[in-house]
């Protein structure tokens, strides 16, 4: 293939083991993002939490985009331990604005000082996973993945934290749990960590035996998420 043609991107999405292209992954990331809208509506929730839900909308379709130059896989984690994965991770993102009932009390006040600094905390995480779903690059999986051609990232905030991305969604989750105040958003931040608290381990130990003694150096220099938790 001459280089410098053009290559056609076809669009891409996941629905749990499920991957869909072309006009299908149209079809179906407009009913994903239909279904959030329409939950959204029955719930009738707050201006706050729209704002909220409207910063996750905005992060799932800019996933799906950026999904379409990721490099195909060698080899990947099984297809139950994804499955787990997804179901803890978008379990805890509708927990986070589902009101479950005997979990409606609050931990955090409702003063506008307290939304305000939840939304930036959120659009600030946002833009955490855009700067490092940039510097990856094609090197991005959703799956615990060797890619073709897969390298050891190390450039923007891979220089800090081994795990950026995670630290992202963690901090979105923690940014609509500070801008909901109740006690279900507390349950879905709790869920949320304990889907990357099973997920890192296996993911370090799989780019161990990818880049070896140094894929070791880089961690003893590096934060697993945020600074102090190697």
């Amino acid at each position: 293939m001459n280089p410098a043609t053009p290559q056609h991107r076809t669009t891409i999405v996941k629905v749990g083991p499920i991957t869909l292209t072309g006009w299908s992954a149209v079809v179906a990331l407009v009913v994903l993002l239909g279904l959030i809208v329409a939950v959204t509506i029955a719930l009738r929730p707050s201006l706050r939490m729209l704002l909220s839900a409207a910063l996750w909308v905005a992060f799932i379709v800019y996933w799906s985009a950026a999904a379409r130059n990721a490099a195909p896989a060698k080899s990947a984690e099984s297809r139950e331990s994804r499955r787990l994965h997804e179901i803890l991770l978008n379990g805890a993102i509708l927990l986070l604005f589902i009101p479950v009932p005997g979990l409606r009390g609050r931990f955090l006040p409702l003063l506008p000082l307290v939304v305000a600094a939840g939304l930036a905390l959120q659009a600030g995480a946002f833009l955490l996973a855009v700067w490092a779903r940039r510097h990856l690059g094609r090197n991005w999986s959703g799956a615990i993945t060797e890619t073709v051609g897969h390298q050891l990232v190390r450039s923007g905030p891979y220089r800090v934290v081994r795990h950026p991305i995670y630290s992202a969604m963690l901090g979105m989750a923690v940014g609509t749990a500070v801008v909901s105040g109740e006690l279900h958003a507390l349950l879905a931040l709790a869920v949320m960590a304990v889907a990357y608290a099973r997920k890192i381990p296996l993911e370090e130990r799989h780019l161990r035996t990818v880049f070896g003694p140094s894929y070791d150096e880089y961690r003893r220099g590096t934060w697993a998420v945020v600074p102090g938790l190697r």
